[in-house]
């Protein structure tokens, strides 16, 4: 288990650049699987899902070739075999999920580990995945512990319309659809930034998609796929929160940002708070001019709200963000997760800190402002955001502060440490047993 200790009460200044977006790193690397041309990826986060995924390739006979440094990654699917007998598909790891339309295509078979799991963020059910592979013709059986994914003749093209606009399983569609000969159409798709990187990516291999970013997405399968060189954009999640650290901190901090068309309603839920942010010349700056402040809605006897749903509403993984800046901030504020059950259960880990924190239902919360903070030790739970939200709030604090189990932060925040460190922040992570 991995812990941080942070000395609190220093306003964070500098510059950062930030890593890839592991959402699109992830499905990226599921998806070279499905072309045997050699690619070269530049700008991937030495990450552990990355490495994860990396080392079953090698297991499965691909070439890998990985400059840390430079996060340049070079790939060679050409000798890949796949028995479903002896080999595993990564464990602790939701994107595992999406090598199943990649191993269904080349090999016709593939094999998952029956509990694909992330974070903690309440019951995240395979059902609609395992629709869409049934639907593209792949037949799922539950053998020993795990699920045996296999098809007798090839995929198959079709129309789908979601449940709800599930980002993974849009991109498991997409993957089903190229290699299905025909017309396929999902409804209800995911539009995210990173949903969106994942299809130009598939287009750079050669397939054909229309609608991206919207929801509805067409694919013309069944062409041969090739390779070429792909470079990251930064994650749109990891600049904000770095541009959240400053705010919070009192401080300066620029971050680059290649994408600013993403952020308009990020930037109007950091004006919420009093936070003002510019976009300029390919960077991005938030400030504040005093105090973290709520700002007072225009109608009466009513809060400020912050409501997280899939994009192109907030996104839910920056809610624990925006809570960390609620209780910093004077006054008060709610907080709306709208998919994810159990996501704010972590939220009475800030009493630690001397916050005032309200549980109106599991979706909901209620920050009151203005109450004195002091450092704390507290515990996080296996979400990416919310071990980061409990550093934010104690690196405000003056004092030291500890964080325990702030292992997930290593799963999407490369160099987290040391671009703190650049900021002038005082931290370190410590390990335990």
């Amino acid at each position: 288990m991995s812990n941080l200790i942070v000395h609190g009460g220093k306003p964070l200044r500098g510059r950062i650049t930030p890593s890839a977006n592991k959402n699109a790193v992830l499905p990226i690397l599921c998806a070279t699987l499905l072309t045997s041309e050699p690619l070269k990826l530049i700008g991937v986060p030495d990450i552990t899902d990355v490495r994860k995924i990396l080392d079953i390739y090698r297991e499965l006979g691909s070439d890998v070739a990985w400059d840390h440094e430079s996060g340049t990654l070079s790939l060679h699917h050409k000798s890949t075999h796949f028995d479903p007998a002896k080999h595993h598909l990564p464990e602790e790891m939701r994107s595992s999920i999406m090598l199943v339309p990649p191993l269904l295509a080349r090999f016709g078979v593939a094999r998952l580990e029956d509990n694909v799991k992330g974070c903690t963020l309440g019951v995240r059910e395979i059902d609609p995945h395992v629709e869409v592979f049934r639907n593209f013709g792949g037949k799922v059986e539950r053998s020993l512990g795990s699920l045996l994914i296999h098809r007798d003749g090839p995929l198959n093209a079709v129309k789908h319309w979601l449940d709800y606009a599930s980002v993974t399983t849009t991109e498991n569609f997409v993957l089903c659809a190229v290699a299905a000969e025909g017309t396929s159409t999902l409804n209800n798709a995911a539009s995210e930034p990173h949903v969106q990187e994942f299809c130009r990516f598939m287009q750079m291999l050669g397939a054909q998609i229309k609608g991206i970013g919207t929801s509805r997405v067409t694919v013309i399968g069944g062409a041969a796929l090739g390779g070429g060189e792909f470079r990251f954009d930064e994650d749109f999640h990891e600049i904000t929160t770095f541009l959240a650290l400053g705010a919070i901190t009192g401080g300066d901090v620029v971050v680059k940002n290649s994408a600013p068309d993403n952020f308009p309603l990020i930037d109007r839920t950091f004006a919420k708070f009093g936070v003002h942010v510019e976009h300029k010349d390919g960077w991005s700056r938030a400030w504040r001019d005093g105090p973290l402040k709520v700002q007072t809605p225009f109608t009466s006897n009513t809060l400020t709200k912050v409501e997280a749903a899939p994009w192109p509403y907030f996104p839910v993984d920056l809610l624990p963000i925006f809570i960390a800046l609620g209780v910093s901030a004077e006054g008060n504020a709610m907080f709306w997760n709208k998919v994810y059950d159990g996501a704010l259960g972590w939220t009475g880990e800030l009493s630690k800190f001397g916050a005032h924190v309200f549980s109106s239902d599991p979706h909901r919360i209620i920050t009151f402002g203005g109450s004195k903070l002091v450092p704390a030790t507290v515990e996080s739970p296996y979400i990416i955001r919310v071990a980061i939200a409990l550093f934010m709030v104690a690196a405000s604090i003056q004092g030291r502060s500890e964080i325990r189990n702030a292992t997930p932060i290593r799963r999407a925040h490369p160099r987290f440490v040391e671009n703190l460190r650049s900021l002038g922040a005082q931290v370190e992570w410590t390990e335990e047993e």
